[in-house]
Formats: C-alpha cells, sequence, structure tokens
C-alpha cells in the first residue's frame, strides 16, 4: 500500500509533463505563421506575369507586412510603386494572415470587391507556404484571387506568386521577387 501511495503522486507528476510537452509543441500551421511573421517590414520587388499583361509586365510592387492584434494577425498591403497611397482610386489590396484552430488562413481584400480565404500547407523546410482556395464572400463577376505560395528566401529576401482568376476561370499569374528595403 506504501508503494502505492509513492508510485501513484510520480505518476501524475510524468502524466503532467508529458501533457504540457505536447502543448508546447508547436503545430505545422502555427510554425509556417511565425515563419511569415519574420518577413514584417517593407520590401518592394519587380512583377512578372503569365500571361503577359503589358500593364504590369516590369512593373515594380512596394508591399508591407506588419504583425498586429498581439501577434494575432499578420496585415499584408500592396500597391504600385510610386503609387499615391490612395486606396480609394487605387489598388491597393489588403491581406490578413491569422489562425483558426489548426489552420493557417489568409482572407483577401480584393479590389474586385470580393474576399476570398485560403488555407495553407507547408514544405518540409518550412520555408514555403502555399494557400489554396476555400471559398470567396461577394461577387465573382471580376474574378478572384484562387492561389498564393510565399518563398523565403533569406531574411532580406522572399518570392509570393499569386493566381488571379480572371472571369471564365482563366488563370492569371503575378510572381514577384521582393527584397527588404532599408528606411
Amino acid at each position: 500500500m506504501k508503494a502505492l501511495r509513492m508510485t501513484f503522486p510520480i505518476a501524475l507528476t510524468l502524466l503532467a509533463s508529458m501533457s504540457l510537452a505536447q502543448s508546447d509543441a508547436k503545430s505545422d500551421a502555427q510554425k509556417s505563421f511565425d515563419e511569415l511573421k519574420t518577413l514584417a517590414g517593407a520590401w518592394q520587388g519587380p512583377v512578372t506575369t503569365f500571361p503577359k499583361m503589358a500593364e504590369m509586365e516590369g512593373d515594380h510592387v512596394e508591399v508591407s507586412l506588419r504583425v498586429t492584434s498581439r501577434g494575432n494577425a499578420l496585415v499584408h498591403e500592396m500597391k504600385g510603386q510610386g503609387t499615391p497611397d490612395d486606396p480609394a482610386r487605387y489598388d491597393h489590396p489588403v491581406t490578413m494572415f491569422y489562425l483558426d484552430g489548426a489552420n493557417l488562413l489568409l482572407t483577401h481584400y480584393c479590389d474586385a470587391g470580393n474576399r476570398p480565404r485560403m488555407r495553407a500547407k507547408v514544405s518540409a523546410d518550412g520555408k514555403v507556404v502555399e494557400f489554396d482556395f476555400l471559398d470567396v464572400a461577394g461577387s465573382t463577376d471580376y474574378g478572384h484571387m484562387d492561389h498564393a505560395v510565399f518563398t523565403v528566401i533569406d531574411a532580406n529576401h522572399h518570392t509570393e506568386d499569386w493566381t488571379y482568376m480572371m472571369p471564365g476561370d482563366k488563370p492569371m499569374h503575378a510572381h514577384m521577387d521582393l527584397q527588404r528595403t532599408k528606411q
């Protein structure tokens, strides 16, 4: 009986420490979100499109990423380089990244007037975060964003690949090669 009384507290301690260790383990979604948050800052770089869109080809974009809501959200804003900061008159889409349970999601507030959501999957090395279309709110008369891939090259270089579904479900792909800007 004495041995049982001593064994029970030891077993409880072991179970408690095992559950704490499991709760400390980060999910793939959390690891991906943490990786994306390292991109906080200002970025710029050229855009290439497929199929080629003459009005965008070779343009440069400015991207701003900032962590907000006590680390629970990441805000991504994009605009053409040198474009006035007037989102009412110029393209200025905003994307929010956030965790929802075991999933990393994004909601893209599109200039087309809709809000597609996408769910992330991560590469084995954690440096590539790919988002697949989940659903969309709002009209898709002018198309909608359908896919996004973020690839972290290093602390000062990343790429973004965005696929937009044009009316008639014709994909348009934009690739941005972004360098961190010095401010």
